[in-house]
């Protein structure tokens, strides 16, 4: 593995350097709110995943072992937890009332192709949005998301292939229900 971009950074926060804790978040704010934006549909709560995520690596920066993994693989990793710990709890919180109704209306016009493919995006399985997110939005290659995803880079091919089956299928008219 070659040397991490982000490592003399990393080695600054960890010894508690305010001003490298400003620089990282200049540098992977925007891929790490584009990350929770994606997998939770909600940009406030995105931000509050993206801030919770500097502060874990304000705090465990220190442990973090260059050579391990790189870095971004880390952040991203820190990031896709607090999602599914958010996206756990909105299950656990909704299994106590009655299921909503799904909503019949149609979706929004093809002028709003951006907005149809988000909410698509919500619709499929967690770890085929988390394979969809982290290799077309992140744009990480299949090692790297595999590597943030810890699954063999065939499962991610396998997650990625599934997930572009589903949202196919919801946008030209199916349920998406693999």
């Amino acid at each position: 593995m070659g040397a991490d971009p982000d490592e003399e950074l990393v080695r600054r926060i960890g010894a508690g350097d305010a001003a490298a804790v400003q620089a990282m978040v200049a540098r992977k704010l925007p891929r790490v709110l584009s990350l929770a934006t994606r997998m939770l549909g909600d940009a406030a709560e995105a931000e509050d995943v993206a801030q919770e995520t500097f502060v874990r690596i304000w705090r465990h920066a220190s442990g973090w072992r260059q050579g391990h993994t790189r870095f971004d693989t880390w952040i991203h990793r820190v990031a896709l937890n607090l999602c599914y710990d958010r996206l756990r709890r909105r299950r656990e919180w909704t299994t106590d009332e009655l299921p909503e109704v799904a909503d019949e209306a149609p979706l929004p016009d093809a002028g709003d192709e951006g907005l149809r493919v988000q909410q698509a995006l919500q619709r499929i399985a967690p770890r085929q949005r988390e394979a969809i997110v982290l290799v077309y939005y992140q744009e990480m290659s299949n090692i790297e998301a595999a590597g943030a995803m810890q699954v063999s880079v065939d499962a991610l091919e396998s997650l990625l292939a599934r997930g572009r089956r589903a949202l196919q299928a919801m946008l030209i008219g199916g349920d998406g229900d693999d």
